[in-house]
């Protein structure tokens, strides 16, 4: 028998001239849509984008193959530790459409999205820490969005048209886990305007690290710039004998081996603690609530690793201007 042949790891995507003219399009259920030119962003379209956003200086994306690995959390997190500094400006947008709990993590759940003359406005946590979700949007939080791609993208469209985000210094976009409709709008989107790069959720265990490995290998294909790995779970240590155990073995070498194999950055490992998911239910901020959490000192060390890649791409941008 013939093996089959794998045409979505020559794809070469929605941007490229060859969209739907390429052998390996061949089957595919969007050549038509590529071919045509639909999956493009128009130019019109695209300078509105850009001009919406034109007050936003850094956008990180954070994703994750697999879910469950905590990547809503470390979203959250990071942009409470950001907004820590009174001084910058922090937006978090949720584009989980089918499972938004970012309302719940930030504390602003009931909360509802009010509009004015320039736009929706986003839901504040505090006065440097705005929130755009589409949990935001239902009458209950227990509402199922039973949406096809289509309707999907056109809310993420919304989100980054519509939102009156104003003048911004970091852009969080929490996405939901895998490599679908939702990853493809938003880079789709904001390649309008730019990305700084993209933070990829894991857990030690290979079944996670194998969806990890395709969605590298998706950040590679949209020209998505990888700013590093978050190993979560990584350890658990006993508050009463400091013992270290490894609640999610890492059988093939867990995150550092991945990444040094795939030439990324690891960014850090962040053990288990039950306060974490705690706080996450209170909508507290975990950093805030158990500073001295070994936890706490790895979220701070990777932020600040993320905050000095976002510094360094800013400045060679200027550079190229």
């Amino acid at each position: 028998q013939r093996p089959l042949s794998h045409p979505l790891a020559d794809c070469p995507g929605t941007g490229s001239a060859q969209a739907g003219r390429a052998a390996a399009c061949q089957g595919c259920p969007n050549q038509k849509l590529c071919a045509a030119g639909a999956a493009a962003t128009d130019p019109a379209e695209a300078a509105e984008l850009r001009e919406r956003l034109r007050g936003v200086k850094h956008i990180v994306v954070v994703l994750s193959g697999k879910g469950g690995v905590g990547k809503s959390t470390f979203s959250a997190l990071l942009a409470h530790g950001l907004a820590a500094d009174e001084g910058k400006q922090v937006a978090l947008l949720d584009v989980d459409i089918c499972g938004p709990s970012i309302p719940k993590m930030m504390g602003l759940e009931g909360e509802q999205v009010h509009q004015s003359g320039s736009g929706w406005s986003p839901v504040y946590v505090e006065e440097n820490l705005g929130v755009m979700s589409v949990g935001f949007l239902l009458s209950s939080p227990d509402d199922a969005v039973i949406w096809r791609g289509p309707k999907k993208n056109g809310l993420i469209k919304q989100f980054l048209r519509d939102v009156d985000w104003g003048e911004v210094d970091y852009l969080i976009v929490d996405t939901p886990p895998g490599t679908s409709d939702e990853h493809l709008s938003i880079v789709q989107y904001l390649s309008a305007s730019h990305i700084d790069g993209a933070v990829i959720i894991t857990t030690p265990q290979e079944v996670s690290l194998q969806d990890v490995r395709k969605e590298i290998n998706f950040c590679h294909k949209v020209k998505l710039p990888i700013i590093g790995v978050v190993e979560n779970m990584s350890g658990f240590i006993c508050p009463n004998c400091k013992k270290e155990s490894q609640i999610f073995p890492p059988t093939t070498g867990g995150a550092e081996k991945m990444c040094q194999n795939l030439n990324v950055s690891l960014l850090g490992k962040v053990p288990l603690d039950p306060q974490i998911g705690k706080s996450c239910d209170k909508g507290q901020s975990f950093l805030s609530e158990v500073p001295e959490s070994p936890a706490t000192s790895s979220y701070r060390n990777i932020i600040q690793r993320i905050q000095e890649y976002c510094d360094q791409h800013h400045f060679q941008e200027e550079k190229i201007i």
